[in-house]
């Protein structure tokens, strides 16, 4: 893998080496210390020459400034200094680590014109930094030279400037956990899948205990013992055996119930008989960008060591296509007692979720279960692919994820539910069928998991257009995007600890 930047803090002083950039807000306007790293106006230069106007992560570059200790100039826009949200500031590192892809020493000046930069917006920076650095290649073996790159083992230095580095570093600490979650979801999502089967998974799983999480794997042994038809239906066709990890974060109170994920892994999905198209089918190496989530989520919330009980459960299958397989028409039975037609094998997702969310229902009891999955392509019909779908029985549990959302952009969008969903997939051979028709699929699908969440508190997330092959942005630049990790620690950080 392509190693990381290093990051570190410290007070605002020149640079004699490497690389500088800095912050110019509208009409290239840049703070008296900022000032200090140009004495020669060599910016304010270049600004005229290209009509710079400063917007949000726009660039400008002066190459060996004269009369400069310096290989380059770079100035950052920031577009109206008093108005620059959270997430600008990740989107502002976004552009500065695109900038510097070759290995270089860079000072990056945190500090505005006419505006104060907190410590926090200079741990932001320096987390989109690392965000936006990801790269997938570790089976490459001659790497790509036409970025420039003259070592593939060395990776740039950034020194962040800022007034307060002491507690720049230390909120730096925490996001920093959260990127290391994020970058561990993509990791699994863009693995292929010969290399990521359900044991592999609930192996990386496992090795979170080092971060002092407490992780079980179910094997098909215990799963049977347990009544999940539905999950082992799905797996029946694949000689690579189903697992399901059970991790536990318990930072809070000893007395406070749980919140809880449960995650979609579907490590590769031909659509088992009601086979998929051929056309993209690599794609379905993906098709566990939920469980990815919610791994990713656990090492976030551990690494930052979370002041709240947190429970995470994936459910760990490959949908293949054998004799074995289920067909259309079978009846299985759910852990929940409950039946289910097999109308379309392809619709595999929430079998799997529906004995996962029982299983976390009855065993935890936790105040309210958010499930993420890459469920339908009907959700990307309705909303694209910037915006996930949120459905929910809980109106305030729906509009704290949405007001996450917005935070992070990670965003979601809330869909309907309702009894005259719930009837289309009503059965005349088993308790329920597993698709509902042609029209309002995303829809149905999540009515179809509501009947196994009785009455807590819970939420369904579809990231089919989110968490893969997803439009690449600032801080992405990946095929896999890591969707969910942000969006639920913020949710956590802002409602549910202390």
């Amino acid at each position: 893998m392509t190693p990381q930047p290093s990051i570190s803090f410290a007070k605002i002083a020149p640079s004699k080496k490497g690389s500088a950039v800095l912050l110019a807000a509208e009409k290239g306007a840049v703070s008296d210390a900022a000032k200090a790293f140009d004495p020669s106006g060599a910016l304010k230069r270049a600004f005229s020459i290209t009509a710079f106007s400063a917007k949000l992560a726009s660039v400008v570059e002066v190459l060996a400034p004269e009369g400069s200790p310096l290989n380059r100039l770079v100035a950052v826009g920031v577009g109206k200094a008093d108005t620059i949200s959270e997430h600008d500031w990740l989107k502002l590192g976004g552009a500065v680590a695109a900038h510097f892809r070759k290995a270089d020493d860079v000072a990056v000046v945190v500090d505005l014109p006419g505006a104060k930069a907190s410590a926090e917006d200079a741990a932001r920076l320096a987390a989109g930094i690392r965000l936006r650095a990801y790269t997938f290649d570790k089976y490459k073996t001659k790497k790509d030279e036409s970025d420039g790159k003259t070592d593939d083992n060395k990776a740039s230095k950034f020194t962040i400037l800022c007034a307060n580095p002491s507690a720049a570093k230390k909120a730096f600490a925490a996001m920093d956990a959260v990127v290391d979650g994020v970058i561990l979801a993509r990791d699994l999502v863009n693995e292929p899948a010969n290399k990521l089967g359900p044991v592999e998974f609930a192996a990386e799983a496992k090795a979170l205990e080092k971060l002092g999480l407490k992780v079980e794997i179910l094997t098909e042994k215990e799963m049977t013992k347990l009544g999940m038809g539905a999950l082992l239906g799905v797996a029946q066709g694949s000689p690579r055996g189903a697992r399901m990890a059970v991790m536990q974060w318990n930072g809070g109170k000893a007395k406070d119930k749980p919140i809880a994920f449960v995650g979609k892994g579907v490590t590769f999905d031909t659509g088992g008989n009601s086979i998929k198209p051929a056309a993209g089918m690599e794609d379905m190496k993906g098709d566990m960008g939920g469980a990815a989530a919610v791994v990713g989520l656990m090492r976030a919330l551990a690494g930052r060591k979370a002041n709240a009980n947190v429970v995470g459960i994936v459910g760990l299958v490959e949908n293949a296509v054998d004799g074995n397989a289920q067909r259309p028409g079978d009846i299985v039975t759910s852990m929940s007692g409950q039946t289910i037609e097999v109308l379309n094998t392809d619709a595999e997702g929430r079998l799997v979720l529906a004995d996962a969310l029982w299983y976390c229902n009855q065993r935890f009891e936790p105040k309210f279960m958010i499930n993420l999955a890459t469920l339908t392509g009907a959700i990307m019909v309705a909303l694209g692919q910037s915006h996930a779908g949120l459905f929910s029985n809980n109106d305030e549990l729906a509009g704290r994820l949405t007001e996450a959302g917005q935070l992070t952009q990670e965003k979601v969008w809330r869909m309907p539910l309702g009894p005259e969903y719930d009837k289309l997939i009503d059965s005349k051979n088993a308790d329920m069928k597993n698709i509902g028709g042609r029209y309002g699929g995303s829809i149905t699908a999540a009515q179809f998991l509501q009947r196994f969440v009785k009455e807590t508190p819970w939420a369904h997330l579809d990231i089919a257009g989110t968490a893969m092959g997803s439009p690449t942005n600032e801080i992405s630049q990946s095929w896999a995007s890591g969707y969910g990790v942000r969006l639920l620690d913020r949710l956590v950080q802002d409602y549910y600890e202390g």
